[in-house]
């Protein structure tokens, strides 16, 4: 949600958890919310996108997303599920090395440059 159908296979994502804080509520009275970022710079594997007509205009809708787990990652998205509403904030392409599991030496005398390929047109973005 919030992001109109920019998520694409192979970006990067945050997972945020947003839920009413019950001790708060007891505490003050008042109806109270909360958010965290449950899960950090993760990769979408898939997502599902339809085309739906709002207001006269078609508009890209997606429900479901497919995202790259560790185990333990999926017991805290299960588990945060039950407990309020997910949702999922798009990240730069620059971010995408930045924090998160990389599982190979980034400290190679390779150039710092990502070459992007969307909808075949190529570009080269460096991180910032």
């Amino acid at each position: 949600t919030g992001v109109g159908g920019f998520i694409l296979p192979n970006d990067h994502v945050d997972v945020i958890l947003s839920r009413r804080d019950r001790e708060a509520e007891k505490s003050t009275g008042v109806e109270a919310h909360t958010s965290e970022t449950i899960l950090a710079n993760v990769r979408v594997l898939a997502i599902d996108q339809t085309v739906e007509e709002k207001n006269g205009q078609k508009v890209v809708v997606g429900k479901t997303a497919t995202l790259e787990l560790a185990p333990r990652q999926a017991e805290t998205l299960v588990l945060a599920r039950q407990l309020g509403t997910l949702s999922l904030a798009l990240r730069s392409i620059t971010d995408s090395t930045k924090d998160g599991p990389v599982t190979e030496d980034r400290s190679g005398a390779r150039g710092s440059a990502v070459n992007v390929v969307r909808f075949g047109v190529s570009t080269i973005t460096t991180p910032k």
